[in-house]
């Protein structure tokens, strides 16, 4: 994924009230072909109320929205046949099977051939239980049938609202594989909102923060784990010597200590290199440095806290 792509879905100055308070605040931003999309904030910052608007639930206040080069607004037809989505649960029929539910389904299109139903059975992994009747299905079986429908029409977006929601830990990393395959060997983008940071941090290319209606960030999660020149972080340095290269790298750093046969320190990138280089002109061999990793969380609470915390 790059940005120099044209965008699947682009969002411009997307505005909405509701009840005379404001909800959304001109937002504006843009999925790209084959990109897990994360849409990240508490819950009660705009995350369904954006969706719904994207999906023709809630109308389109303020602003524009663009799907597959098609104005929702001008071209709502065209537009949501290039979208897949799910809000909330999944409708299905519980008396009828996973095939009878997919088959029912496929007859609202006048373009999906019958062979389309095993095709998108395998992508979801519910071969083995697509004949058993809906009420045998558990809260994961149902959320993977979901997209199965979702996706029988071959969207060019998938939207999905707090899909993981409820499921095991087992279901939540079905659902994050089948996210990837969807986006990364099919090139169907995924745009699943969460509340979860965690999850979004296993699955996401990039992530939107939002809260209270207004998009506080975007970045993609290279950007999020890569250190900034100059920023400070923590590495953990194996050597031959640790006692003596604490004595060292302490003059460098101001901070250092010993812990069994590594010494771990915090710097930014350019005192570490120093840190190294004094240790091997001291003779001390450095077998391995490895450092932390900022997370999506230490970011998001990074993004938060700038913009004065996050709502509730």
């Amino acid at each position: 994924m790059t940005t120099q792509q044209v965008p699947v879905m682009s969002i411009r100055n997307l505005s909405k009230s509701l009840g005379g308070r404001r909800i959304l605040n001109d937002l504006s931003f843009d999925v790209y072909p084959g990109e897990i999309f994360g849409f990240l904030g508490p819950n009660g910052s705009g995350k369904t109320t954006t969706i719904k608007v994207i999906l023709g639930l809630l109308s389109l206040e303020a602003g524009e929205i663009s799907i597959c080069s098609h104005d929702v607004k001008r071209d709502y037809e065209n537009a949501v046949r290039n979208v897949g989505g799910i809000v909330e649960n999944p409708e299905m029929y519980k008396y009828l099977t996973g095939r009878q539910n997919l088959e029912v389904y496929r007859r609202m299109y006048d373009d999906v051939p019958p062979e389309r139903v095993d095709e998108v059975v395998r992508i979801v992994r519910l071969e083995e239980r697509i004949n058993d009747k809906i009420s045998k299905y558990s809260l994961g079986m149902r959320q993977r049938l979901g997209i199965a429908q979702a996706i029988l029409h071959k969207p060019r977006v998938l939207i999905l609202d707090e899909p993981t929601n409820g499921l095991d830990p087992a279901g939540i990393k079905e659902l994050r594989d089948i996210f990837k395959t969807l986006a990364h060997e099919l090139g169907c983008s995924v745009f699943v909102s969460s509340h979860m940071l965690a999850e979004l941090e296993l699955m996401c290319d990039r992530v939107c923060v939002i809260d209270r209606g207004t998009i506080l960030g975007m970045m993609t999660m290279d950007e999020i784990h890569s250190q900034r020149s100059g920023e400070e972080t923590k590495f953990t340095l194996e050597c031959s010597d640790p006692a003596a290269a604490a004595s060292v790298i302490v003059g460098i750093t101001q901070n250092a200590e010993a812990s069994g046969a590594s010494v771990v320190f915090t710097a930014s990138r350019e005192d570490a290199a120093k840190a190294v280089a004094a240790l091997c002109a001291e003779g001390i061999s450095v077998y391995s440095m490895t450092r932390a990793t900022k997370s999506l969380e230490q970011a998001f609470m990074e993004i938060t806290a700038r913009e004065g915390g996050v709502g509730v």
